[in-house]
């Protein structure tokens, strides 16, 4: 299988968004794993680090159509999946579309709305459709949440539940920048004026082909062991309370046949399985007590460490 439509995609994905976040080429990657996966990706780290900048930046880059929501505790239902209201022109009641009526919807600080708003948005992720009135509309493809939170500020927030967050394929985090890009970031114009310079440079075409081709990236039996591995000690470690779910055994995989065809290959090979395991599976898994997220990732990452890794020689 040719895979470098894989790499020419994404390398004009992450020099397009490079213009705008730098230093993050493997967070805009990981980005790009989750929406040719069909998924959704929840990106939560410290005030002002380019959250909003990097899924905004993503969103011209693929193009379609664009809504930000800025999240806050008197958002209704409504106010995401559209109304009926009476047209006093014609008598009739008319359907008014909400912004999931859309390819890119930003959720910006997710955890500042109610329960009950955060439910209609994880049920349109989840079912890829709005239901209104008793009438039930499709969702657009292709169709990805990008999500933000933040995770030091409980004030007037309502964390999302540990069964809601599954919902999302996977939870990143940008960190600082290095010194010397953080100079180059200072000193350069102001980030929404670059924003405002950026277009589109993949298609709907494009996307669609390599989210049909990705199912065809080889994945041998010894690796899919290695992965599966990897599931389900997280389902007997004692110090998870609740391991990976079917639905992120279900994401790791495809996550790994994606990051594959990336990064040049037309099979999967441990390494994926590594890198791919962090980004998709540590938010799936309830720790006991009071273990922070950093603690979290310290433990999956020894529970690798501790699985054998296939030497056996791959498909090429």
């Amino acid at each position: 299988m040719d895979v470098t439509h894989f790499t020419d995609y994404h390398r004009r994905v992450v020099e397009n968004c490079s213009r705008v976040i730098v230093g993050k080429d493997e967070v805009i990657s990981q980005v790009l794993t989750c929406f040719l996966c069909g998924g959704h990706v929840l990106l939560e780290d410290v005030p002002g680090t380019g959250k909003t900048m990097l899924l905004r930046a993503f969103a011209k880059t693929i193009g379609g159509a664009f809504k930000r929501i800025q999240f806050t505790p008197d958002l209704l239902p409504s106010d995401l999946t559209g109304i009926n209201f009476y047209n006093q022109k014609t008598g009739e009641f008319e359907f008014r579309p909400g912004p999931l009526f859309s390819n890119v919807v930003l959720a910006d600080e997710i955890n500042r709305a109610t329960p009950r708003t955060q439910s209609s948005l994880l049920e349109a992720m989840e079912e890829r459709q709005i239901s209104v009135d008793g009438v039930t509309s499709r969702l657009q493809d292709p169709f990805i949440v990008m999500a933000t939170q933040n995770p030091i500020e409980s004030y007037g927030t309502f964390p999302l539940p540990e069964a809601q967050v599954d919902r999302f394929f996977m939870r990143l985090s940008l960190g600082y920048m290095q010194r010397d890009e953080e100079l180059r970031v200072i000193s350069r114009p102001p980030t929404a004026e670059l924003l405002d310079g950026l277009t589109q440079v993949v298609t709907a075409e494009e996307t669609a082909r390599l989210q049909k081709d990705a199912r065809e990236i080889a994945v041998s039996p010894d690796v899919a062991g290695y992965l599966m591995d990897i599931v389900q000690k997280t389902r007997s470690e004692s110090r998870f309370v609740t391991g990976v779910s079917t639905r992120g055994a279900i994401a790791f995989y495809r996550a790994c046949q994606v990051w594959a065809a990336l990064h040049g290959r037309d099979y999967v090979i441990p390494e994926d399985v590594q890198r791919m395991a962090g980004p998709v599976l540590c938010h799936r898994i309830v720790s006991g007590g009071a273990a922070r997220e950093g603690d979290k990732q310290a433990f999956l990452q020894q529970l690798i460490e501790s699985i054998p890794v296939p030497l056996e020689p791959l498909p090429r």
